[in-house]
């Protein structure tokens, strides 16, 4: 298997969830999220980077786990046509484009961490507001790219568009949901300067992984916090949008 196989399946891709093609292609989602989580932490401190290359796969797979059987069953039920292994490989795989995407930012965002203000520096509140936006939608693009693909795999196995929309906006908001708690949980992934380095804080449970986006994007807008969010939705929402319409008219054949 290759990279080219994995950003450009063919119309069988699904049809063959065989252990060798999954483990396959959770190593290359592990991977790149492993380099580019490396960087993420590395502007705190090296041990944070190591911390982060652990965390990011282990958020994959924790959100995959917990949401494996609601996920195979809303395959089912919306009328892809989906079973589970089938839906645990067309989930792996848009992670995995995730993971190579961001992997391949990795030697960017650590030059970005070599040359942001030290942790200890006067400009370290500011350092760490826009590095945290700036990762998020580093991510976020990831993730548009990632869902647009899933879309397509979605599209060339549903019987009807809209079957495939109706699966993956259900995947995506369960998935999101609970992903973005475990990644609260799992925090800290960037590094407030003011607290120690360690893998986990000792009130995981405290706060949203949302309202410290918020706080962060109110920030560094100069208390414009509402605007910013709608040129962030925006920029999110659109791309998966436009290209949604343009599977459902251009629909894939088996």
């Amino acid at each position: 298997m290759s990279l080219r196989e994995l950003i450009q399946p063919d119309s069988g891709w699904l049809d063959a969830p065989t252990p060798r093609r999954v483990l396959w292609v959770a190593f290359a989602a592990g991977a790149g999220l492993a380099a580019y989580g490396f960087t993420v932490g590395f502007w705190r401190d090296p041990v944070m980077g190591a911390y982060v290359a652990v965390k990011l796969p282990l958020l994959i797979v924790l959100t995959l786990v917990c949401n494996g059987l609601l996920n195979g069953l809303l395959g089912l039920l919306l009328g892809t046509g989906l079973g589970f292994r089938q839906s645990l490989l067309a989930l792996l795989t848009a992670f995995a484009l995730a993971g190579v995407i961001l992997g391949s930012l990795a030697p960017v965002t650590l030059l970005l961490a070599w040359n942001a203000p030290p942790p200890d520096s006067p400009g370290a509140q500011n350092a760490h507001a826009a590095y945290l936006v700036t990762h998020t939608l580093l991510i976020g693009f990831a993730g548009i790219a990632a869902n647009i693909h899933l879309h397509r795999l979605l599209a060339v196995k549903s019987p009807t568009p809209a079957a495939a929309t109706a699966t993956l906006l259900a995947w995506l908001g369960g998935n999101g949901f609970l992903g973005a708690q475990f990644s609260w949980i799992l925090r800290p992934f960037f590094g407030t300067p003011t607290l120690e380095v360690q893998f986990l804080r000792p009130d995981p449970l405290r706060g949203n992984f949302y309202q410290t986006v918020w706080n962060s994007l109110n920030h560094i807008s100069g208390g414009f916090g509402v605007p910013a969010l709608s040129v962030v939705v925006l920029i999110l929402v659109i791309p998966i949008a436009r290209a949604i319409q343009s599977n459902h008219q251009t629909k894939p054949q088996p």
